[in-house]
């Protein structure tokens, strides 16, 4: 009776132990569970603890060549821009029929749909009628009907500015036949400027900033582009230039947005600044430069203030995307790995 009772007592001890060995291993299983991966990995979906800016700007531009202290911030643009928001796309310096480079930019622009722009020293050497049949019409030539064009100084070797103003005919007038006119693409205001009037004896300057002072008064587009030759700032070959400053005055007190000028053989791209040269996030104006339609290339000279990208290893035009109060840049080069590609919003 008694060795009876122990048995049925020690099976029951047995059982409890079994049972209890089990809630041990099952609560171990469940505290492994539990536990985060041990290699290193974290699991579920990436997070950042970086947030937007409070004006809505995004990130610097990216592009490669010689950068100059920080980018500007710049807003993304859309996802998907819409289909119908116009291109302008170009460059200047262009046509010189001792190279081959001319035709290469051009057959960018066979792949690129919108307007094209100039900015001056359309042919060389002179920019005589014979000039612009012989070596820029087989090139850019074959955009002619969609080009917008401003003179150069080459352009004006030539008296009157008579091969420029003969080739390009009223696309390259206002409505009384002077040299600089303006024209509206898309939600954009776009000015187009002789920066070298003074070369001519049919041209005035004081009549061309009275009519730019007008043009802009009666503008109320929410961004403005004012295209000529020379640029105000520059660290290429021919340096800063003090006589294109009265533009720079009167577009900055009409709040205007981008300049796009040539004459220096490179490719140069600026933070906004105001006429002073001095940089202006609110403000000021982002100047590039685009002499890198087809004549030969130059290296840079002393560095200016506020030169955020420059590159002189590959011709090329630059597009410009225009949105209702943004934009996109993008250099397209002929050749290599050089680029620039942003964006930034209108004032």
């Amino acid at each position: 009776m008694d060795d009876s009772r122990s048995a049925r007592r020690d099976v029951a001890l047995l059982l409890v132990a079994f049972v209890g060995s089990l809630l041990l291993l099952a609560g171990i299983a469940f505290a492994l569970a539990s536990q985060p991966p041990s290699n290193g990995i974290a699991s579920g979906s990436p997070t950042s603890s970086a947030s937007a800016p409070p004006d809505g700007s995004a990130p610097p531009a990216t592009g490669s060549g010689e950068p100059s202290g920080p980018a500007s911030p710049v807003v993304p643009p859309p996802s998907q821009p819409p289909d119908d928001d116009p291109v302008l796309v170009g460059a200047g310096d262009i046509a010189d029929c001792n190279t081959a480079d001319d035709e290469a930019t051009a057959a960018l622009l066979d792949g690129i749909d919108g307007t094209v722009y100039t900015t001056g020293d359309n042919a060389y050497p002179d920019g005589r009628l014979r000039d612009f049949e012989d070596c820029y019409e087989p090139t850019w030539g074959r955009h002619k009907d969609r080009t917008r064009p401003v003179p150069g100084n080459h352009d004006h070797r030539t008296d009157g500015l008579d091969g420029y103003l003969e080739y390009f005919g009223d696309a390259a007038v206002n409505s009384d036949g002077d040299p600089w006119y303006s024209y509206d693409l898309g939600q954009w205001h776009i000015v187009a400027l002789d920066s070298e009037c003074e070369e001519t004896e049919t041209c005035d300057q004081g009549d061309q900033a009275a009519w730019l002072v007008d043009d802009l008064a009666a503008n109320d587009a929410f961004c403005t582009m004012a295209i000529w030759h020379v640029p105000r700032y520059s660290s290429g070959f021919h340096q800063d230039d003090n006589d294109v400053e009265p533009f720079w005055e009167v577009l900055y007190e009409a709040g205007v947005d981008v300049i796009v000028n040539g004459h220096d053989h490179d490719y140069e791209r600026f933070a906004p600044m105001n006429p002073d040269g001095e940089e202006d996030r609110e403000r000021g104006m982002r100047q590039f430069i685009v002499g890198t339609g087809g004549t030969s290339l130059r290296p840079f000279e002393e560095i200016a203030e506020n030169s955020e990208l420059r590159a002189a290893v590959s011709h090329g035009v630059l597009k410009f995307t225009l949105h209702d109060r943004t934009y996109d840049w993008e250099f397209v080069p002929t050749a290599g790995s050089f680029s620039d590609r942003g964006s930034a919003g209108c004032h």
